[in-house]
C-alpha cells in the first residue's frame, strides 16, 4: 500500500479511532496522542498486506492504550476511585457523527473504568468494531477462549449500569432542569425525592484536589440519597454567587457546567434509572475540562 492510500486509509478512520483511545484512556488529550502515534508507526513500517486497513489501525491503537494504562505514571492515575473520564462536547470532537452516542454517554465511560484494561479492549473492538475473536486474539497476543472469556465478564460488569443509557434525551433534560431547580433552591426533600435509594456521587478534583468558596471535592464516592442530597445543596449554596450555570450537551447528554469569568470550573452530568437519578459526576479538574465549547 502506498503512502498516500495510507494517510486516505488512517484520515478515513481517524475519528472512529479517536473515539476508541478516548473510550480506553477516558482522556481526549492521551488519546490524539495514541491516534497520532498510530500514524507514525504505520508510515514507518512495511505494513506488507494489509486486508483491513481499519483493524489494523485498531489494533495498532489498542496496543498504545493498554500500554499507556499499563505504565507507572498511568497506574497511580487510573486507581484513583473519584476519577472521572473527560468530559467532551461531541459535536466539536466530530463524534456525534461517528459514534451511537450511548457508548460515549459519561455513565459508559465510569463503567468501563472498572473494566480491567484487557476486558476494555475486548469489549470495545467486538461491539464496536465487529472484530471477530479471532481476529482479537491475533491482535492482543491471547486465545479465542480468552477472547470470549473476557467479552462475557465485561458485559456482566456492565449490566446493570446499562440501564442508565435507556433514558431518552428529553427526559434526561427533564430530570436535569428539575434537579437543579431543586438544588439551587435548597428544597432538600425535593432533591432527596428525585434522588435513587442508592445514589451515588462522585466528584473529581483531579490528583491535588480542588474546591470552590472553601467547598473541597469528596476524596471518596459519596452513597445514599439523603447523604448526596445534603452534600449537593451545601456545595451549591456556597457557590451561588460565584459562578453562573449553563446546560450543555456533553457526551451526547444533557449536563451543566459551572464558570467563572471565561473558564469552565466544573461538569455535571447525571446518571438517570428509571425516573430517578442513580448518579451524579461531578467534574472539577479544571486541567481535564479543555473541550467544552462556550455557548
Amino acid at each position: 500500500m502506498s503512502l498516500t492510500s495510507r494517510l486516505t486509509a488512517f484520515e478515513e478512520n481517524r475519528a472512529r479511532l479517536l473515539a476508541l483511545a478516548y473510550r480506553m484512556l477516558g482522556d481526549l488529550a492521551r488519546a490524539e496522542d495514541m491516534v497520532q502515534e498510530a500514524w507514525l508507526r504505520w508510515e514507518r513500517q512495511d505494513d506488507g498486506e494489509v486486508v483491513s486497513p481499519q483493524a489494523f489501525l485498531v489494533t495498532i491503537v489498542t496496543r498504545l492504550c493498554l500500554n499507556e494504562l499499563d505504565s507507572a505514571r498511568a497506574r497511580r492515575e487510573e486507581n484513583r476511585s473519584d476519577r472521572l473520564p473527560e468530559p467532551i462536547d461531541l459535536e466539536v470532537s466530530g463524534f456525534d457523527q461517528v459514534e451511537r452516542l450511548e457508548q460515549v454517554s459519561m455513565a459508559f465511560l465510569v463503567a468501563l473504568q472498572r473494566l480491567t484494561p484487557a476486558e476494555r479492549a475486548v469489549l470495545l473492538m467486538h461491539e464496536v468494531f465487529e472484530l471477530s475473536h479471532h481476529e482479537i486474539s491475533s491482535a492482543l497476543g491471547g486465545t479465542v477462549e480468552g477472547s470470549r472469556k473476557s467479552l462475557e465478564r465485561a458485559r456482566q460488569s456492565l449490566a446493570s449500569e446499562r440501564r442508565m443509557l435507556l433514558t431518552t434525551a428529553d427526559e434526561h433534560r427533564r430530570i436535569l432542569d428539575a434537579f437543579v431547580s431543586a438544588v439551587r433552591g435548597g428544597d432538600m426533600a425535593g432533591v432527596v425525592n428525585m434522588l435513587a435509594d442508592d445514589a451515588t456521587i462522585v466528584t473529581d478534583g483531579g490528583v491535588a484536589g480542588t474546591s470552590i468558596r472553601g467547598q473541597r471535592n469528596l476524596s471518596e464516592p459519596l452513597h445514599g440519597a439523603s447523604r448526596v442530597a445534603a452534600f449537593v445543596v451545601a456545595a451549591t449554596a456556597r457557590a451561588t454567587g460565584a459562578v453562573r450555570f449553563e446546560r450543555h450537551e456533553l457526551n451526547g447528554q444533557p449536563g451543566l457546567v459551572l464558570w467563572t469569568d471565561d473558564r469552565p470550573l466544573a461538569a455535571i452530568l447525571l446518571g438517570v434509572v428509571d425516573g430517578k437519578v442513580a448518579r451524579i459526576y461531578f467534574h472539577g479538574d479544571e486541567r481535564r475540562l479543555r473541550h467544552i465549547g462556550a455557548m
